[in-house]
């Protein structure tokens, strides 16, 4: 039987690399989530490991499963581990309302605040705070979460409700931003107690994690990650244009309502607990997307994981170069991050959606 063998190419010209198929594609992307699991792990272990105070590793191991009261294993079991779990959390929120976001207005530098929630949230602390004499993180962690949710419905409404599209969120977004901004602006400089309580937190900081504070937040975030997980194929028909969308059967008045509420869900219990953190739900998605490309599948799965290395991370290292104070982590954010994010955007190709 003969077999007949394929053309040799003209002299000269370069044979085009064949792709990878689909199953060696997936086989990659899964292993390289699983290193970013591992990658997750250690970043945790060293978060309990190290902090403003130097421990020795036996005495971490001792606080850690044979608690005797003393200092030490207090330090080790009531606040770097409460500490750790919340940013476990509020990373994994953060990444993922970002990747959301900018699924839901087809930018690749959109980022959660875009929404208003960071500003519907520090506008409702600050009101708790002036007006109502709340004064623990325990207090206002439901003001803040209500004032999330209440700007993103009336983001959603001035642009457009049903007739939305990415533009007009964007703007609505922009100029409810603006204005609370400008309110809570003004009620911190007539009130030096707000100033006062609020000037650690709206930097972003994990200083003031508790169980309590967990126990609050952790069922919005679950039900965030839910609602993420449930939408992510129509957001990925979402992407492509409305007019393809409904042609793939994607409901989009419903898809961006449940992309919303997910975003507030998400973002606002994230700012609720630690304070308006801008940089992480801005970066991972779109560091993600080249590792991943444009399907969302994967791109949420990456982002819940690697986000949460880089807020720990920053936390770690805050806690490392002040020693025996520390530096907020919404800080180091931006300091490690923002030339990061400035390269990508420099760069000859950037990642599109």
């Amino acid at each position: 039987m003969l077999v007949e063998s394929p053309p040799n190419p003209r002299p000269g010209a370069s044979a085009v690399p064949a792709q990878a198929p689909p199953p060696r594609r997936h086989a990659m992307r899964a292993t390289g989530l699983l290193l970013a699991l591992g990658l997750l792990v250690l970043v945790c272990l060293v978060s309990v490991a190290v902090g403003a105070k130097a421990l020795p590793l036996a005495d971490v191991w001792h606080g850690l499963f044979h608690s005797g009261g003393s200092g030490d294993d207090v330090l080790v079991r009531e606040v770097r581990v409460p500490r750790t779990v919340l940013g476990l959390l509020v990373g994994a929120a953060l990444g993922l309302a970002g990747a959301v976001m900018q699924a839901l207005t087809r930018n690749p530098l959109a980022e959660p605040g875009l929404l208003g929630v960071n500003a519907g949230a520090s506008a409702a602390v600050v009101s708790a705070i002036s007006f109502f004499g709340v004064t623990s993180l325990t207090g206002y962690v439901w003001f803040a979460f209500a004032g999330a949710a209440l700007v993103s419905a009336a983001v959603y409404l001035l642009g457009g409700s049903r007739s939305a599209n990415p533009v007009r969120l964007a703007l609505a977004g922009t100029a409810v931003t603006a204005a609370l901004y400008g309110y809570v602006n003004a009620v911190q400089l007539l009130d030096s107690a707000a100033l006062d309580r609020l000037r650690f937190w709206t930097v972003g900081s994990l200083a003031s994690a508790s169980p309590g504070t967990i126990g609050k937040v952790w069922p919005f975030i679950a039900l965030g990650v839910l609602l993420t997980a449930l939408i992510a194929r129509p957001l990925n028909a979402l992407e492509m244009g409305d007019d393809t969308a409904r042609a793939l059967g994607a409901r989009l008045t419903r898809t961006r309502i449940l992309a919303m509420l997910a975003v507030t869900l998400l973002c606002g219990a994230a700012t609720a607990a630690c304070g308006p953190i801008v940089f992480i739900g801005l970066m991972i998605p779109h560091l993600v997307r080249t590792i991943t490309g444009p399907d969302l599948r994967w791109i949420l799965p990456y982002s819940a994981v690697l986000a949460p290395v880089l807020l720990l991370g920053a936390d770690v290292v805050g806690r490392v170069v002040a020693r025996p104070s520390e530096l907020q982590v919404g800080i180091v954010t931006a300091l490690l991050g923002g030339p990061v994010f400035l390269h990508l955007v420099r760069r000859k190709r950037m990642v599109q959606l």
